[in-house]
């Protein structure tokens, strides 16, 4: 969880394309502060701790109820008009979404079981209470099939392999080629083939971090994608998971905590 939650706090002084779209810049400035990525991304991560095992139904309510709670404990997170509703709602539906926000909020379903079939039922799960749409679904299960390979030691040409081959993403263009004409878009389409690619790209953890940001964009929930991805190949440094601690509110920080026990 810690990619997911650093690659947020780190893009999100860029986003809305306010980068120079360099990886020369510095990880942690006075704006590196968690979004609604991490927000949803811990609620996610808990309602899935608490059912896991569970029948689908189970885990839907879950998520529903947990989102709402985190997203209304936090409501100046940062989320989109649409979702903004949902949190309000007594019984909210799926909103045919095809945004972004599906991979962003998924990186627990990548470590919590012990099967890629299991990770991608809970990834499509935590995604279709809102974005229902099949991009939005596809994007969650891209991104959480991609962790949990990088976790069980798959090498990248294996993961291209497979999200290329159970996805159809575009992974054959390099970040040089992509960087130049991309800018702020908050689909799924168009934000998690470029977060794997620069995952797979980058050289350890902190250039994958770097390598996400010089895209530009949406670069905090494309940060927070590929973050995520990033930890299950690489690990965090002990110093980056310090820096995010710091950034984070208690009640966050006791889901963070966790969620490392049962990841261990």
């Amino acid at each position: 969880m810690y990619g997911a939650l650093l690659g947020d706090m780190i893009g999100s002084p860029y986003e809305f394309d306010r980068g120079k779209k360099t990886k020369d810049f510095p990880l942690f400035v006075r704006e590196s502060e968690f979004t609604d990525d991490s927000v949803m991304t811990i609620a996610v991560a808990e309602a899935l701790m608490k059912t896991l095992g569970k029948d689908d139904v189970s885990v839907r309510y879950a998520v529903i109820r947990s989102m709402q709670k985190w997203g209304r404990r936090y409501p100046y997170a940062g989320y989109g008009a649409r979702f903004i509703y949902w949190l309000k709602e007594k019984d909210p539906e799926p909103y045919n979404s095809w945004g972004n926000g599906s991979a962003m909020r998924v990186s627990a379903a990548g470590w919590l079981c012990d099967t890629l079939e299991e990770t991608r039922r809970l990834a499509r799960l935590s995604a279709d209470v809102t974005h229902n749409h099949p991009e939005g679904i596809k994007g969650a299960e891209a991104t959480a099939s991609a962790i949990f390979l990088a976790r069980t030691g798959h090498d990248k040409e294996e993961i291209r392999a497979y999200i290329t081959a159970e996805f159809g993403y575009d992974l054959t263009r390099t970040c040089d080629q992509i960087r130049p004409d991309y800018r702020h878009v908050e689909s799924c389409q168009e934000t998690v083939p470029e977060a794997i690619t620069a995952f797979l790209e980058g050289k350890d953890f902190e250039d994958v971090i770097r390598t996400a940001v010089s895209l530009g964009g949406d670069c905090d929930t494309l940060t927070c994608i590929a973050g995520s991805m990033a930890e299950a190949f690489y690990g965090v440094p002990e110093p980056l998971k310090a820096e995010c601690r710091q950034r984070l509110a208690p009640d966050m920080l006791a889901v963070v905590d966790e969620f490392e026990k049962y990841r261990k």
